[in-house]
């Protein structure tokens, strides 16, 4: 099994930009309706609204709530700073989480928080905990 989704939404070129450029997505398929882009073993796609060939559930756009995407990287820290370096805004600052993540947020054309997140060995999870505790 594998699981994957896919947003409904008028910017779907926008999108397929949007992942290919900040984390250099490949894609997969490409047409004027759909894009499919995978990252790693993991695909996210984008399609037209109101589509007569889907079935009706697949029909309405997105509403812009409600919903996040996560990648994981090894370094957020660099991630931060390349993403910043190419004039993206920064929804989140950087931060570390008493949980244990190092992350921040982006924002794709769809109004979408993209999370992007590194998970801190136990040790330096532990000192954000202390962290939040204490601030």
């Amino acid at each position: 099994m594998k699981l994957w989704s896919g947003i409904v939404t008028e910017k779907v070129k926008a999108s397929k930009e949007f992942y290919s450029r900040l984390f250099d997505c490949d894609v997969i398929y490409d047409s004027d309706w759909f894009i499919l882009l995978r990252l790693g073993q993991s695909e996210l796609g984008f399609m037209l609204p109101n589509l007569e060939a889907q079935a009706p559930i697949f029909r309405p756009p997105f509403s812009g709530q409600g919903v996040w995407i996560t990648i994981d990287v090894d370094d957020a820290s660099a991630e931060y700073q390349r993403i910043e370096a190419m004039g993206v805004p920064i929804e989140v600052e950087l931060r570390d989480e008493p949980w244990g993540d190092r992350h921040f947020v982006v924002i794709d054309p769809n109004g979408i928080g993209v999370d992007i997140v590194q998970h801190l060995p136990q040790a330096s999870a532990h000192e954000g905990a202390e962290l939040a505790l204490n601030s």
